[in-house]
């Protein structure tokens, strides 16, 4: 099993590192000038008469480059990184095989950054007492903790709490809102 298990971890960390080149950045502009390139906004200071600054990671607001997952693949909606919830079977515990792709992504990321911290926040929806309901909490928080420790991610990275039915992400009393709060939120310590 390892000598398949990491070579698929490593080509998976190494994938997700990885940044895509080719094709230049457009930069937007807002003083009246025009567009130029991310190459050239590096490169001399000063384009056609336009002035222009390096990006710097600090990206150009309101597009594409703000920041919001120009250099944090978390927060990329196109990356498994970007969900963080592991929803759950009514009465159950076991982490489903549908999230395997959602948590070796988790892992992969934790394993690059040595420094970074995630907080497992298990919940449950409101059947049962509040007791055992925080117990459930607890359970699911340590399936999702134990996996990604299965797949290399250090203990000290990963921290299990369970908040019971006191955090659910829906109020109602239906079967789809009870869905919504069986699960297991994963929480970077830096965001």
């Amino acid at each position: 099993m390892n000598k398949i298990f990491w070579p698929i971890l490593l080509a998976l960390t190494l994938s997700a590192c990885g940044t895509t080149g080719g094709t230049q950045a457009t930069v937007e502009d807002r003083t009246g000038g025009k567009a130029a390139s991310a190459g050239q906004a590096a490169g001399a200071g000063k384009t056609a008469g336009t002035e222009t600054t390096a990006l710097g990671g600090a990206g150009v607001a309101g597009s594409a480059l703000d920041g919001s997952y120009a250099g944090d693949p978390r927060k990329n909606p196109a990356s498994p990184l970007s969900t963080r919830s592991i929803f759950f079977d009514f009465d159950s515990f076991v982490v489903k095989a549908e999230y395997r792709p959602v948590l070796e992504a988790h892992a992969g990321y934790l394993l690059s950054k040595r420094d970074a911290r995630v907080i497992l926040q298990g919940n449950a929806d409101e059947r049962g007492s509040r007791e055992y309901n925080l117990a459930l909490g607890q359970k699911r928080a340590e399936a999702v903790r134990k996996a990604l420790a299965v797949l290399g991610v250090a203990e000290a990275q990963l921290e299990a709490v369970s908040f019971g039915e006191e955090k659910p992400r829906n109020e109602a009393s239906t079967e789809e809102a009870y869905a919504e709060n069986r699960r297991t939120d994963v929480v970077y310590a830096d965001e």
